[in-house]
């Protein structure tokens, strides 16, 4: 029976799948090159939890987690020194703001 994974640890696995096998069942779980006895310890609609009949060593657990994939390329970049033009409406509400804007001078 195929299955997706959704979290793997020593100890057990959480799977989703259809017709999943009823709590109690014996299993083999198998994923690439790993394959550990365990049993359903619970099912609840479309997901099951198995537990292994053995723990799996941390070596075991590392090959079975994928290497994240880099989602962009990074590009590292100073910000351009030059803007776009301003709208005629930015240029009225800018006019408006710096006119309404009291005045400072150092010291006060």
């Amino acid at each position: 029976m195929s299955v997706v994974l959704r979290n793997l640890s020593s100890e057990g696995a959480l799977v989703e799948g259809a017709n999943l096998p009823i709590e109690g069942s014996a299993t083999v779980f198998k994923r690439n090159e790993l394959a550990v006895e365990g049993r359903v310890i619970w099912v609840a609609g479309r997901y099951a939890g198995i537990a292994f009949n053995r723990q799996l060593e941390p070596a075991e657990l590392l090959r079975q987690v994928p290497r994240p994939r880099q989602k962009f390329d990074q590009q590292f970049r100073r910000p351009g020194l030059t803007c776009k033009p301003l709208s005629p409406s930015d240029r009225q509400m800018l006019e408006m703001w710096a006119a309404s804007a009291p005045v400072t001078r150092p010291g006060d």
